[in-house]
């Protein structure tokens, strides 16, 4: 093998490592190993409400022990859909794009989903199910579940990624004590 091609085996390796952490949307948002992973309620430490509101969460940050389990019980009390998801800021920027997606197939469409659409294919094996462990997508009103065990450190915050939300400060900081 020459120096090119395995300058090429290097990138396109490093790139599917980064896809795999950063995940997609018909599973796998939450598994790489540096935010942590699906917990048990058995686990939990403790439950954290968090209430959505339209462009911001109560609260606005979150501390937890490094290897934590946390139970949120997450509710969406604003007028839009609202997402609560678990990631660090580059798991986040790639998820945007698919959230952008649900928007324009009209499974995102402000106050409601369509639920028919979620199973809609969008190619290479995805859905738009958002079935993922670390993020629960709510209408108004409705109230859902994650339970997170979370790494040892990393940059880890909370965000709603629907389009524009996360640009007008609907994230929150976790913070490791």
């Amino acid at each position: 093998m020459n120096a090119s091609n395995l300058i090429v085996a290097g990138l396109a390796f490093s790139m599917s490592v980064s896809a795999f952490a950063a995940g997609t949307h018909g599973g796998g948002h939450g598994h790489g190993a540096s935010i942590g992973e699906p917990g048990k309620v058995s686990e939990a430490s403790r439950t954290i409400t968090v209430e959505m509101h339209d462009n911001y969460y109560e609260p606005e940050e979150i501390r937890v022990k490094p290897g934590e389990t946390v139970r949120f019980v997450v509710q969406n009390k604003g007028n839009l859909v609202h997402e609560f998801n678990i990631g660090t800021p580059g798991m986040h920027e790639a998820h945007q794009k698919e959230m952008r997606m649900m928007v324009e197939h009209g499974v995102i469409q402000g106050n409601k989903l369509n639920h028919d659409m979620m199973n809609m294919d969008m190619g290479n094996g995805h859905s738009m199910k958002h079935d993922d462990p670390n993020s629960v997508l709510l209408e108004p009103g409705q109230s859902r579940e994650v339970v997170w065990t979370f790494a040892n450190q990393g940059n880890i915050e909370f965000a709603c990624n629907v389009p524009g939300h996360y640009q007008s400060g609907m994230y929150g900081d976790v913070n490791f004590e």
